[in-house]
């Protein structure tokens, strides 16, 4: 025991390892301690209790996927209670023993807190204030001087100051009480989805510059799960309603009805909350927008959260390292398929015989797009590998109408994707329901359409978002709906025969018509701007152009599906840089949107998260010692770490050089490596690569081989082979099993040895050929083998001692000889 403490308990049951002790209130888990997340299947299991744990985080994911860990120290009950949960089984207490190994060292590592804690240390602090009680940590806390936190339930005094708050939940006296660090105690508070407050009970809004705290939807999902959904749960109400205003009010919100609206009708607040689908009145966004939720019980909440929350991911970054021909290759395949399909899926594409059923599903899984396989060479670069400029021509490059009948002649440079960034961005943006609303599709072109100008022709622009339109009155009376105008000449014959015979390609009339007619296609999106800095509207083009000779203004129709809606408009610099120019309809630049912000607006989701129910992905990268890594990766080395992805606990997302976006490593997707010993040493690998992988090594497997190949016994010709390799060079150049595995005929073996193995053996040695007759068994005695050699005849003039010892001239043989291997 390396700790001063006494009297710990521990239990050591297969990869757990937990300490605890009798304490005056019942028995207390250490903090560090580990727990299975599987015990044994014929034992009774004390799951609510445990589940009750991981709710709160005391129970949070370790690093080993089979185990739980307590994030802080934690009082059972009993002895009996904790034993049970650290097992997951049945226990009387009896397998906490005498501790004979240290104890973990005690760190911070409390996830969010839960809403019941919060409102149990409110209520510890009451006491406090009554009688006395709980004083061991209060009393170490003077008067509040800043921040305060607003109870969700109703309370005489419903303002608490933050610190002793999270004093009492940490069992700790010490923390500081602002924003400034995540585990500072208004932080806390605030990412819990409490409302901190001024001693007024007047909402204080959170400071802009820290990145720790969350903000927007996520926010206003979990203040109205606090204060609206969880209060009324507790009293037993069949329904709840939340005013738009009433929202916004209690935590100081201005001009935010259309997120907060959004927020609360969508999917991902009805999960959260476990409430289906409200009602609500009209308008909607607005700030009298009332939302209705049909309430299940607290407990057929917690029993429908339990059902649905998946464990969290675990990225995978593994390299297969050995010599050549070890089976790396097909290991990769394998090793890929279980990370998409999951192991019993892959378990059953193991074996030889199953080779060619694993192949057509790795295949499979590529087409899908699910696995990318790249592989890494001397030259290769970030820019190759992330992102980086590429020439662009063209209609790309241009924002807004153009004269297509010409071309441009000359470039700009554009961020172009690399394999890591597109695989990344694949796997961050996937649905397994294609069916889901919770993505937008980023193949599509926005363009931007004005339906009218602002207070002079506001009947037209409400008009069409009333009634699922958009509609342009460039064009004249001509009736574009024919097949042939699908092409910009027809148009501009067209308008040049019947309405203006000296007009131009740049003519509003032929650019807008063929934008709004051609160009833009049913699947794309469309903007409703509201001048140059305001949209007011988001909509996907549901059907094609049609004309109605009927309508009393803008003919030149095409129907929409309107994603969001709303008449106060939000920022058009919240996903698209550039002001928006006059024109009716164009293009938007689609290299500069910000299909994260639009989703937002849309969706009201600020996440950048892949979704809960998106697929595994893969990176496989081939010889990944072969490149510089530290030029290949760059910055983003740091975040291929497990904890650092996307909605892990250390998530970091950094903006890229040459696109600057934001950019992070999704969880789903795993890295896998190649790596061949005998082209590089493992030790001259980078260091920082090689913190953030597991290494696996795969060597020459003999057993695999067959030991009667037409009398050869093709396992000791190979364990032959590389002892002597090792005894003279070393473990790393040996001759993998795979170089063998497809020989059926003596005559496959020669070829393997003449046109791989050999010239394999004089790379490793340098053309030392005596050397490699070493290893072929030449001994100089009798026949040669495989290889011949024969003294060089000294030439004539040269004196005998310019050289020493005798030259041999080698070569391989015709006929090879295995009778050193003969079964």
């Amino acid at each position: 025991m390396t700790q001063s403490e006494d009297d710990w308990l521990q239990i050591k049951k297969e990869q757990a390892l937990a300490f605890g002790k009798p304490v005056p209130s019942g028995f207390v888990v250490r903090q560090g301690s580990t727990a299975m997340r599987e015990g044994s299947p014929n034992k009774k299991r004390d799951r609510p209790e445990r589940d009750r744990l991981v709710e709160q985080g005391i129970l949070v994911p370790d690093g080993n996927p089979a185990l739980f860990r307590f994030s802080v120290d934690h009082v059972f009950n009993s002895q009996s209670r904790a034993a049970g949960v650290v097992i997951d089984g049945n226990s009387n207490g009896s397998h906490w023993q005498p501790a004979t190994m240290s104890l973990p060292t005690q760190v911070e590592t409390r996830g969010r807190f839960t809403r019941r804690e919060i409102e149990e240390a409110m209520d510890a602090f009451d006491r406090y204030k009554k009688n006395g009680k709980e004083s061991e940590i209060f009393r170490h806390f003077g008067d509040p001087r800043d921040y305060w936190v607003r109870s969700s339930r109703n309370r005489d005094n419903r303002v608490y100051p933050t610190k002793p708050i999270v004093g009492f939940i940490l069992n700790k006296t010490e923390l500081n009480g602002g924003w400034g660090q995540k585990s500072d105690a208004a932080a806390r508070l605030h990412n819990a989805g409490f409302i901190i407050v001024g001693e007024d009970d007047a909402p204080v809004a959170p400071p802009e510059k820290y990145d720790h705290l969350i903000r927007d939807a996520d926010r206003i999902r979990l203040c109205a799960l606090n204060y609206f959904i969880e209060p009324a749960r507790e009293q037993g109400e069949a329904e709840v309603s939340i005013r738009a205003s009433d929202l916004a009010t209690a935590m100081g919100l201005q001009d935010a009805f259309p997120n907060i609206c959004q927020a609360l009708g969508g999917k991902i607040f009805q999960q959260l909350a476990q409430v289906p689908p409200p009602t609500h009145t009209g308008p909607n966004p607005s700030s009298s927008t009332i939302f209705t939720y049909t309430l299940a019980t607290q407990a057929e909440a917690q029993s429908m959260t339990d059902e649905t929350t998946p464990s969290p991911r675990s990225a995978t970054n593994l390299i297969l390292y050995g010599p050549p021909g070890t089976g790396k290759t097909y290991r990769t395949a394998w090793e890929a398929v279980r990370l998409c399909l999951g192991e019993q899926r892959a378990a059953e594409l193991k074996g030889n015989d199953k080779r060619d059923a694993l192949m057509a599903e790795y295949r499979r899984l590529v087409s899908e797009g699910l696995i990318e396989f790249t592989t890494f060479h001397q030259s290769i670069s970030y820019e190759e590998f992330v992102e980086g400029l590429r020439p662009s021509t063209g209609d790309d490059v241009a924002e807004g109408p153009e004269d297509v009948t010409t071309s441009t002649g000359g470039f700009r440079l554009k961020p172009h994707d690399g394999v890591f960034k597109r695989i990344s961005e694949r796997a961050r943006l996937d649905r397994a329901d294609s069916g889901s609303s919770a993505r937008l599709d980023r193949s599509a072109r926005v363009f931007k359409v004005a339906l009218g100008r602002r207070q002079v022709e506001d009947d037209r622009i409400r008009h069409g978002l009333d009634h699922g339109l958009i509609h342009v009155g460039w064009g004249g009376d001509i009736d574009w709906s024919a097949e042939r105008f699908d092409d910009f000449n027809e148009i501009f014959s067209e308008w040049r025969a019947k309405k203006d015979a000296d007009a131009t390609g740049h003519d509003g009339n032929i650019v807008v018509t063929y934008s709004f007619r051609a160009d833009m296609q049913v699947g794309d999106y469309v903007v409703v701007s509201d001048g140059r800095d305001r949209i007011q509207a988001v909509g996907r083009v549901s059907g094609e152009y049609f004309y109605d000779s009927e309508a009393t203004y803008h003919p030149h129709r095409r129907q929409v599906e309107w994603l969001w809606r709303d008449d106060t408009g939000t920022e058009r610099s919240r996903f698209y840089p550039n002001g928006f120019r006059r024109h009716s309809v164009y293009k938007l630049n689609q290299s500069i949107i910000d299909w994260d912000a639009l989703e937002a607006i849309v969706f009201g989701n600020m996440t950048p998260n892949a979704s809960r129910s998106a697929r595994d992905h893969v990176l496989i990268i081939d010889e990944i010692n072969r490149a510089n890594i530290s030029k290949v990766f760059g910055e983003l080395i740091t975040l291929l770490e497990p904890d650092k992805r996307l909605g892990m606990e250390n998530e970091i997302r950094l903006v890229l050089p040459y696109s600057k976006k934001p950019f992070g490593v999704p969880a789903n997707l795993h890295i896998i490596g190649t790596m061949n010993t005998a082209d590089r040493s493992i030790a001259l690998l980078d260091t920082a690569l090689r913190r953030r992988f597991t290494f696996r090594e795969l060597m020459p497997d003999p057993t695999v081989l067959s030991t009667n190949i037409e009398g050869i016994n093709l396992r000791a010709l190979l364990t032959t082979i590389n002892d002597r390799i090792e005894y003279l060079f070393d473990r790393e150049h040996q001759i993998g099993h795979a170089y063998f595995t497809g020989c059926k005929t003596r005559s496959a073996i020669a070829d393997v040895m003449r046109y791989k193995v050999i010239p394999l053996l004089a790379e490793y040695f340098y053309e030392d050929w005596s050397k490699v007759a070493v290893v072929l068994g030449e001994t100089g005695k009798g026949e040669a083998r495989f290889i011949a050699s024969e003294p060089l005849k000294r030439p004539d003039g040269m004196a005998e001692d310019d050289f020493s010892g005798e030259r041999l001239r080698w070569r391989v043989k015709d006929q090879f000889d295995f009778s050193e291997f003969e079964v």
